[in-house]
């Protein structure tokens, strides 16, 4: 089951769900307020890792070493 983020339309709270997929909202309650049908939101998200073979962690880095990287 995916995490699902969701904002209540009542008090702005913002809380993350695990729901079934394409859960909508509707059937929830907000955790702060308790109001009903909290807004699902879309979710930012990063990642980082080493491409495989040249041991950067990114395409522009010329190190080969994580503790000197400037995107920190």
């Amino acid at each position: 089951m995916p995490i699902y983020e969701f904002r209540c339309q009542a008090c702005g709270y913002r809380f993350e769900r695990l729901c079934p997929m394409g859960e909508t909202g509707e059937n929830l309650t907000c955790p702060a307020c308790g109001a009903k049908a909290p807004l699902r939101v879309m979710s930012a998200f990063t990642t980082k890792g080493v491409e495989s073979g040249s041991g950067s962690s990114c395409s522009s880095c010329t190190s080969t070493s994580c503790s000197t990287c400037s995107l920190k």
